[in-house]
């Protein structure tokens, strides 16, 4: 191995690092707003072909940009480790996104399941209250005899 790719696998290793550090996290998906020129608001809410486009053109604009016009090594460093940012945090906010969509799921079944439980109740309820009443009616307001 020469000097040159050890280096990239340590710059590697340490933005992988650095990316599952919990301090850290937080500061994704603004990084990935900040390159692509969208929102966040925008990243987490539509993560259609369409915006994961845009993240891979910008990604590719940063790449050819720092290849062609920088020449020293530690450019190279910062690049690899920049886009293994966009793209980790990128799959980040769409496994957000996903999970979001099914907590909403859940949260529309079970608020359903709980309307329905509520009728039923409701009705229980009633039938209850109109038996009582027919036997207090029939044991309590008939004179015995």
């Amino acid at each position: 191995m020469t000097g040159e790719s050890v280096g990239i696998a340590v710059a590697f290793s340490a933005g992988l690092f650095s990316f599952l550090s919990p301090c850290v996290l937080p500061l994704f998906p603004s990084y990935v707003s900040f390159i692509t020129g969208m929102s966040v608001a925008d990243l987490t809410a539509d993560l259609s072909p369409a915006a994961r486009r845009r993240v891979l053109i910008h990604a590719v604009a940063f790449v050819v940009w720092m290849v062609v016009f920088e020449k020293s090594p530690w450019p190279t460093l910062t690049l690899v480790v920049s886009l293994e940012a966009i793209f980790l945090s990128t799959f980040v906010m769409i496994g957000q996104n996903r999970q979001a969509a099914f907590q909403q799921t859940k949260a529309n079944h079970d608020f359903n399941e709980q309307e329905l439980e509520l009728k039923t109740n409701t009705e229980l309820t009633r039938e209850i209250h109109a038996l009582t009443t027919e036997l207090h009616r029939r044991i309590i307001d008939t004179p015995a005899g």
